[in-house]
């Protein structure tokens, strides 16, 4: 295993992320990796705006792993700020290993280093190996989600 890098996501790093989230059952029933435009025009929006962070985890040139961290500035909880992780994603051939573990405390670190008192996320209900590794990094599954497609 060579040493890992953990930046910000570029365009030229937009197809292997794209492929991560069509990876799996979900994701290639919601995903586009032949069409990249829309893909690259959000990484601009993200990209102009300071409380998101789409990273990708990179080993000997490769990238292998991604997640986007938004920071929330909020009134409830006396005006707290908090973190919402998303769209966490590890190349097929890097699971099991701990890069996971590692993207993850990346993520819990920045959040306190931008002062959020609490860090969440969501996980698809049909996701269970996923639950019990959050559950493992000392997640607790607290609420009901809800969506609503518009």
């Amino acid at each position: 295993m060579g040493d890992l890098e953990i930046r910000p996501a570029a365009a030229d790093d937009v197809p292997a992320i794209v492929a991560m989230l069509a990876d799996d059952p979900l994701g290639a029933q919601r995903e586009s990796p032949d069409d990249l435009a829309p893909y690259l025009s959000a990484l601009e929006r993200l990209s102009g705006d300071q409380n998101q962070h789409l990273v990708v985890a990179v080993r000997d040139g490769r990238v292998v792993g991604t997640l986007q961290l938004t920071v929330i500035p909020g009134l409830s909880r006396k005006g707290a700020t908090r973190s919402v992780i998303e769209g966490v994603r590890i190349h097929a051939d890097e699971r099991g290993g701990g890069l996971g573990t590692r993207l993850i405390e990346w993520a819990i670190d920045e959040s306190r280093r931008q002062g959020c008192q609490l860090v969440q996320l969501t996980s698809d209900a049909t996701r269970t190996d996923a639950h019990r590794f959050y559950e493992r990094l000392g997640f607790e599954a607290s609420h009901v989600g809800f969506k609503r497609s518009l």
